[in-house]
């Protein structure tokens, strides 16, 4: 099940939790007692002991995006800090009819969610997670679009992609109910250059 995120930025599973458990609900419940009215009802607690030792609560750290580990791409450490753009997709039917979507170096998930390289989150009928892959092949500047694990079909000029499958400019990629048309930067005119890998020293 996908995590949702609440207005603090907590991440929790919305299957278990019906809100986030790291803010709390404050809950009014008035007061109590014991069902049934045992012997207990009515008593009278004892005082608690001055040497008693209580457990202190530690507070939940709070959320922040990317701090817990996120993994640094290549060609992003290469650039200085930036995941460079090779092309873009852009939505000509649809619900986000107009919008472009930026296509980074190697692989691009396409899906619903805000997690996805290519989020499309206007579109319904779009799988939450990796409709399609959209990727880049920097060594040889090539595009392709291979099919994703979720439920839905994504379509290459009105035929199934059942295996991944070469990119040409202007092609039309239908996914859900949007018709998205791709646009590469990067090709025979320009790219972004490989740099070699180091050697190790001895």
């Amino acid at each position: 099940m996908d995590a949702v995120f609440c207005k603090n930025g907590h991440s929790y599973d919305p299957e278990k939790y019906s809100s986030c458990p790291y803010c709390g609900v404050q809950v009014e419940l008035g007061s109590t007692r014991p069902y049934g009215g045992g012997a207990t009802a009515g008593a009278e607690r004892p005082p608690a002991q001055a040497d008693a030792t209580r457990a202190e609560r530690t507070p939940t750290p709070k959320y922040r995006p990317g701090a817990e580990g996120e993994t640094v791409h290549v060609w992003k450490k290469r650039m200085g800090g930036i995941d460079p753009v090779v092309g873009w997709l852009v939505c000509v039917e649809g619900p986000d009819r107009g919008r472009d979507f930026r296509i980074h170096t190697e692989r691009n998930t396409i899906g619903r969610s805000a997690i996805m390289d290519i989020a499309i989150t206007g579109d319904e009928a779009i799988s939450r997670e990796n409709h399609a892959i959209l990727s880049y092949n920097p060594r040889r500047h090539t595009f392709r679009i291979a099919p994703g694990d979720g439920r839905g079909l994504a379509y290459l000029n009105d035929e199934e992609v059942i295996s991944p499958v070469e990119l040409k400019p202007y092609d039309r990629i239908e996914i859900g109910e949007s018709t998205l048309l791709f646009i590469p930067f990067c090709g025979e005119q320009f790219a972004w250059p490989v740099e070699s890998k180091a050697e190790p020293s001895d």
